[in-house]
């Protein structure tokens, strides 16, 4: 089973890392349309995906989960323009 590590953006411009095994899922309930969202997104609706890395274990995820979330907001939003940037330059 894959497990992505993601980073949202919440309504107020604060930024929510966590992992998941179904993203699409873990999103919706983020954004209240399943239950089970975190209660930190709850109060910050809706949220929109701004990074995502996918990874073969689960146990891989929670590390790099770990790293992220010791990341200052800044060198958060420089990952993810560096992912922005990379999608945008392939073909």
């Amino acid at each position: 089973m894959a497990y992505t590590v993601y980073i949202v953006e919440c309504a107020d411009g604060s930024l929510y890392t966590g992992i998941a095994a179904d993203l699409g899922r873990r999103l919706d309930a983020h954004n209240g349309l399943k239950p089970r969202g975190a209660r930190y997104t709850s109060a910050r609706r809706p949220v929109v995906l701004v990074y995502e890395a996918a990874f073969a274990t689960r146990s891989d995820a929670l590390r790099e989960e770990f790293r992220l979330k010791r990341l200052s907001r800044a060198e958060k939003l420089d990952l993810i323009a560096v992912a922005r940037a990379t999608i945008a330059q392939r073909p």
